[in-house]
């Protein structure tokens, strides 16, 4: 069995996953007066908080029951959206990158605390024999020590030695892709084609710009609502370039839910906190900023992982500029909610979603400042 490594963690965060047993507390139910509520609601948000467009899937016992769509793609053209209106989900791409770094690990091509340095070309590892100690385990859990992201023209450098403490790391994922890419022999978006996305039956999803999609893709919109042009990736970047419906992620985050596609243990491993955060601090290259670890969120292997009261949820969001997102699910009850914007703008309706749609508190919401 695969070392899990969790020395850095509290040992309250063990408890989380080993030694108390998660009560099981019920999402709100989806039935018609809820889904009517919601049908409701959602337009009356969009339009207080400025946000065009809207693709929203509930999902219950690990199978989607609700999908909602609302809005128009582009405030141009003022074509409806609809259950197959893509979105770039921005950082929503990480997770599904993970699962398709755990599809090597479990197949035997990768290993999760072997170093990554001898799959990625030396120019990306010289200078700094820090770069031999990371990991897939290191940057899935984002303790490289990678920036977000370097400055134009910058080197990428290391700031504080690999698995010391998190701070959030885009371009960990571009390194980890660069291993991955070597390892197949292939381009990442062929290898996610072939490994995640066909065999899950993700078909309207893609890593790179697809011409198909050209007639039923959201554009992107500032704050003020002046759209954008729509990005259209020719290579894949595994941070931010996934492409996809929120049905289509509903369909991930139900593999997730019902051990699809990847070993039990190996799904076990990526729901188990690998680091506590900082709760006033997500990038925390330099310093962290308070010294202080949270004991309610924590971040596993491509996922966030909060703890509010009995219930234990993994989330991520998705920022890619003039486009939106966020997902939440709990393993314990196989239940989960994807929603995907076209607005800077989006994440600020997020908590009243959750709410509506799980129930509970949702303290990543404040670490993402969208409240404000």
């Amino acid at each position: 069995m695969r070392s899990l490594r969790l020395k850095q963690i509290p040992v309250l965060v063990l408890c989380l996953t080993a030694v108390v047993p998660q009560r099981v507390v019920a999402p709100p139910p989806m039935n018609a007066a809820t889904e009517a509520e919601l049908a409701r609601g959602i337009p009356l948000l969009m339009e207080k908080r400025g946000v065009p467009g809207l693709s929203i899937a509930v999902i219950r016992e690990g199978e989607t029951v609700w999908l909602g769509n609302f809005g128009v793609q582009s405030e141009t053209t003022k074509r409806p959206v609809t259950k197959d209106t893509r979105f770039n989900v921005g950082s929503l791409s990480k997770p599904v990158f993970a699962y398709g770094v755990l599809k090597l690990v479990d197949a035997g091509k990768l290993r999760l605390d072997e170093p990554l340095a001898p799959y990625v070309p030396k120019e990306f590892t010289q200078g700094d024999a820090r770069f031999k100690q990371i990991t897939a385990r290191f940057v899935l859990s984002h303790r490289t020590g990678f920036p977000n992201w370097p400055g134009d023209g910058q080197p990428l450098t290391i700031h504080f030695n690999p698995g010391e403490r998190f701070s959030y790391s885009g371009v960990g994922m571009v390194f980890l892709q660069l291993a991955v890419e070597k390892i197949t022999g292939k381009p990442l978006s062929q290898y996610m084609q072939e490994a995640v996305l066909g065999p899950l039956g993700m078909k309207n999803s893609s890593y790179v710009w697809e011409p198909a999609f050209e007639n039923n893709i959201a554009a992107g919109h500032k704050t003020n609502g002046t759209p954008v042009d729509v990005p259209k990736a020719e290579q894949a970047n595994a941070a931010s370039s996934l492409v996809k419906t929120a049905q289509d992620y509903a369909i991930f985050l139900g593999a997730i839910l019902n051990d699809r596609g990847l070993e039990p243990s190996t799904i076990r491993e990526m729901e188990t906190p690998e680091i506590a955060v900082d709760p006033n601090c997500i990038n925390c290259v330099e310093v962290s900023s308070s010294g202080k670890l949270s004991t309610t969120m924590f971040w596993g292997l491509g996922f966030g992982i909060e703890k509010t009261g009995e219930v234990i949820s993994l989330w991520h969001w998705g920022d890619y500029d003039t486009f939106k997102a966020y997902f939440t699910i709990q393993p314990a009850t196989k239940s989960g909610v994807v929603y995907l914007t076209n607005s800077q703008n989006g994440l600020s309706i997020g908590p009243k979603i959750l709410a509506e749609t799980l129930g509970g508190e949702q303290p990543a919401f404040e670490w993402l400042n969208s409240k404000n």
